[in-house]
């Protein structure tokens, strides 16, 4: 070989090299993936002249304020316990929030100025909930809903914002489930149940008693959006049909008026209502992404032009000012957590007004790809895949993530857990089983009382379809879930231990029969719905004794992760540690991250990224052996 053919190969080695250098993919510290966000929650005044945001001080999501052209920036709060729950504006002068639970006693709903100034507590919740029936302000009030008088129901409330004083505005006899007002703040609309049947019930005005205008099973809903004119109201609803559809509902007859828009293959999943207009001006629904389908043409117009101005990423309006010229946009893609902008209808100008996690760079994400397969008897089951940068797209790791609910579905989108994952080598699959919502009533009845049976095997179905396919190597399955998705990957563990080198739960279900019994007093007036979702503790005993796996210990034979918060108001902690108990007793490998404080999901982003870095070394621990 001469001098001329041993350079050209030295040359293609070096080449060859740097190209797999260049194809590396970088470990992106965990912290970057789970910290808080730099700036999230934007909002605007209804007078369009002040965004509000969430950012964090001394790690914690506080609430801060600035003017549109992005000076005078004022801190409102200072929360070093835990992050801000929840914000809005009032009105152009105040912002009312609520703290959320944790260690700190000082709990409820709060007001303060824009300037920071005035800052007060407007009620406090030690002892009750509190809910929202309207996010601003009428003639200084607000309607609210508390449980105060009786912990098993939320009564109606009309509440001074500057006093905190609360009127009474509707004593709840036992039945009803959901308040709504009007644009003028009156609340007019409510629903009831009697655990089984919905009847949605109506007032022309605050003066007049409600009168029921239609009655329905649990498992046709009503999903209240606005209030129309002469009587009637916009809903999605599935009643005498399959996928729910937007309509406008006459309340007087209790008929629909007229069907806007419904979609043959997937409900209508939102719909967006104008003030301003007083209509609708779209129709949301999600086949693999979301999408829309228009009902006024300068709503049209405008996302049009947005879509000129921000290509190639998802667009979603947030809010906006009340004459509806500012509007406050987030974009994102499954591969970039998303930007916020303030956009300026009358010139059709953009201005940036932060990142949510400027760390994560695009290039560096995997691609969240749609995938469908077939249920053993026959169900078209969709989801998504998401496989690591740089790999060859065969034998490769594989965590199972179902997602929790179960009446919820995985979305297109950036999702930090999943590329988390993917950066670490691992494809992730994310399953929409049945019992999943968007997919129509069928779809969703299908997973009542199958939460250890058909949804389970839709899951171990989808395993396998991955396994034939040659995606995953059968020998590094790992499955990870939180609370229902918990419970699904405890699940596997004990009944289809074969597929999996090992399982982590988050805030997972050990146990059917204390989830039942464990549901809040204000959850009664539904507690016949959940015996025919979940089961009946005394008329399927044999069921939930059989598919719940605390009683199924012995069956696991691979490492298992678990982590809880001592103060998980769903999934019983003195059951989970008895569950770890059980493990360790018979010298399973088990991981159990216990936090003091914490509720259902980890709030404390220091709690949050430890469990990641424990859930990452579990996985590299045993999907990575040699």
């Amino acid at each position: 070989m001469n001098f001329f053919n041993i350079r050209l190969c030295f040359l293609a080695i070096v080449f060859c090299v740097s190209c797999s250098a260049e194809k590396e993919t970088r470990s992106i510290p965990v912290e970057d993936f789970f910290k808080n966000p730099e700036k999230t929650a934007f909002s605007i005044s209804p007078d369009g002249e002040y965004i509000s945001y969430l950012q964090p001080y001394h790690d914690r999501l506080n609430i801060f304020v600035q003017t549109t052209d992005g000076k005078n920036v004022v801190r409102l709060t200072s929360d070093t316990s835990q992050n801000i729950a929840y914000y809005f504006w009032a009105n152009n002068k105040e912002i009312l929030y609520l703290r959320n639970a944790g260690n700190d006693s000082d709990l409820g709903l709060f007001a303060v100025k824009k300037d920071g100034t005035d800052n007060r507590k407007l009620i406090e919740y030690q002892n009750s909930k509190i809910g929202l029936i309207t996010p601003k302000a009428y003639n200084n009030n607000i309607l609210v809903s508390l449980n105060m008088r009786d912990s098993t129901v939320f009564d109606a409330y009309r509440m001074n914002i500057t006093t905190g004083k609360l009127s009474l505005l509707v004593r709840n006899p036992g039945n009803i489930t959901e308040f709504y007002a009007d644009s003028s703040g009156e609340l007019r609309l409510a629903l009831t149940s009697d655990g089984v049947d919905e009847t949605l019930i109506y007032r022309e005005t605050e003066k007049d008693d409600f009168r029921p205008v239609v009655k329905n099973n649990f498992k046709t809903s009503i999903n209240f959006l606005g209030f129309s004119k002469d009587s009637c109201i916009y809903i999605l609803t599935n009643k005498n049909r399959d996928k729910k559809a937007l309509v406008e509902l006459n309340c007087n007859t209790g008929k629909e008026h007229q069907e806007l828009y419904s979609n043959p293959q997937v409900d209508v999943s939102e719909g967006s209502y104008s003030r301003s207009k007083n209509k609708m001006v779209f129709a949301g629904y999600e086949s693999w992404k979301k999408e829309r389908h228009y009902l006024d043409n300068d709503t049209r117009d405008m996302y049009e032009r947005l879509e000129e101005l921000l290509p190639d990423t998802e667009i979603k309006i947030t809010d906006q000012d009340s004459s509806e010229s500012k509007f406050i946009i987030r974009t994102f893609t499954d591969r970039n957590p998303g930007t916020y902008y303030l956009y300026n209808i009358e010139d059709n100008q953009l201005k940036k007004l932060g990142d949510i996690n400027s760390s994560i760079k695009q290039n560096e994400m995997a691609p969240m790809k749609p995938v469908s397969y077939k249920s053993r008897d026959g169900l078209t089951i969709n989801g998504y895949l998401t496989l690591p940068l740089n790999m060859p797209e065969k034998n490769l790791p594989v965590v199972v993530l179902p997602h929790g609910g179960p009446s919820f579905r995985n979305s297109w989108g950036y999702n930090s857990e999943v590329q988390f994952l993917a950066n670490r080598g691992y494809a992730v699959f994310q399953m929409n089983f049945r019992g999943s919502t968007g997919y129509g009533k069928s779809f969703w009845i299908a997973g009542f009382k199958e939460w250890g049976g058909k949804i389970q095997n839709d899951i171990t179905d989808g395993v396998k379809w991955l396994i034939s396919k040659e995606i995953a190597d059968p020998k590094r399955i790992a499955i990870y879930g939180a609370s229902f998705g918990g419970f699904s990957a405890l699940h596997g563990l004990c009944f289809n231990s074969e597929l999996y080198a090992c399982g982590a739960s988050y805030s997972g279900l050990t146990n059917l029969f204390t989830y039942l019994k464990g549901i809040p007093p204000y959850y009664k007036p539904y507690q016949q719905m959940y015996f025919e979702m979940v089961g009946d503790p005394e008329k399927d005993a044999d069921y939930f004794r059989d598919t719940s796996p605390i009683f199924h210990t012995d069956k696991i034979k691979v490492p298992v992760l678990i982590a809880q918060g001592t103060k998980d108001p769903r999934v019983n902690v003195n059951e989970t540690n008895q569950f770890v108990k059980e493990l360790k007793k018979r010298k399973m490998p088990v991981t159990y991250i216990l936090k003091e404080n914490e509720r259902h999901f980890f709030k404390k982003p220091e709690n949050r990224i430890e469990f990641y870095q424990q859930l990452e070394k579990f996985l590299d621990g045993n999907l990575n052996k040699n």
